[in-house]
């Protein structure tokens, strides 16, 4: 299962301890402890991976490496390494007691979340002409801790919308190598799946229902996923009794949790057109046009209609400059 968002407290590790020690060698028994070194500090990172936040589901605290104490010689305690967490691209990330967020939006990215602390100092640093054998020394300072929490929106190029069951996850397998479950009962789809077609994202979005924006079905949950997509294709099914409310019921939907949706751009299909003979098929058409909407007829198992899907996707990618490779 897929998740989403998760609340996290990170506590990066604390600096070391400075050194109290002095030289043995006879004439030169001066002060020679050194700094502690300075405690990791935590990071997050984005990659492209949907299921990377699952490993935190069950980490509600995360500690940093602690720096290593000073010693004698001037020898300071090393620097701990720093702790990197990878979250998906698309991941908000919510400081819950200032506020601050910021969001993760390419692999590589990477921001701090919560700085180490610095190291104390050894005697040696507090040496002086009056006070020529210093005992004095620090303790490291502790890390900073603090409470995110992490959301999940995905950024894709192309999001597949629709009623349970409308044909977008076989679309998404035949058009990428997503291996996206099929299934002929509601909700097959428990997740996004993300496949990609020449460099575009293109993420099969589960089944919606009427009073999805409601919390019904699978409810908001995947809403808030179609809001990072550019553009939306939107798939009824030509087996449908009524493909006109169909259409509506998502549409709906999508303006009741955010009415900006509808100002994406959208391309409708009447999809499993092999399941109803050609003149149900025309006759759905029509009354789709009939309400201002136009469709594409296609179905998986006719591979002219799937170019002509595909010509709609090259265009797409053309327009974002995506190369082929």
């Amino acid at each position: 299962m897929l998740v989403d968002e998760v609340t996290m407290t990170l506590r990066a590790g604390r600096g070391g301890r400075g050194a109290v020690a002095f030289n043995k060698v006879k004439l030169m028994q001066g002060p020679t402890g050194g700094d502690g070194g300075r405690g990791g500090s935590i990071y997050f990172e984005g990659i492209p991976d949907i299921n990377a936040l699952k490993p935190f589901a069950s980490r509600k605290e995360i500690q940093g490496k602690d720096g290593g104490n000073g010693r004698g010689q001037f020898i300071d305690g090393p620097d701990a390494p720093d702790t990197v967490l990878k979250v998906p691209t698309g991941t908000s990330i919510v400081n819950t007691e200032s506020g601050y967020t910021r969001e993760l939006t390419r692999a590589g990215e990477r921001i701090l979340a919560a700085g180490g602390g610095e190291g104390g100092r050894g005697n040696f640093k507090f040496r002086s002409s009056t006070n020529t054998s210093p005992k004095e020394f620090e303790e490291g300072t502790e890390g900073d801790v603090a409470t995110y929490r992490l959301e999940l929106r995905l950024i894709a190029d192309v999001g597949l919308v629709g009623l349970p069951n409308a044909g977008k996850s076989s679309l998404v397998n035949e058009l990428t190598a997503a291996a996206a479950k099929v299934g002929d009962y509601p909700f097959t789809t428990l997740e996004p799946n993300l496949g990609a077609y020449y460099g575009l994202i293109i993420a099969d979005i589960p089944g919606l229902i009427e009073g999805a924006s409601e919390g019904k079905g699978l409810g908001v949950k995947f809403l808030k996923h179609i809001e990072r997509t550019k553009t939306l294709f939107h798939l009824v099914s030509a087996d449908s009794v009524d493909v006109v409310r169909d259409y509506q019921i998502i549409r709906d939907e999508l303006q009741k949790y955010n009415p900006k949706l509808l100002e994406k751009s959208e391309h409708v299909f009447l999809s499993k057109c092999d399941t109803v003979s050609p003149e149900e098929v025309k006759a759905k058409l029509a009354a789709l046009k009939k309400k201002k909407i136009t469709a594409l007829p296609i179905s998986v198992l006719d591979e002219s209609s799937l170019k002509e899907v595909k010509k709609i996707l090259n265009e797409i990618k053309d327009v974002q400059g995506i190369e082929t490779g």
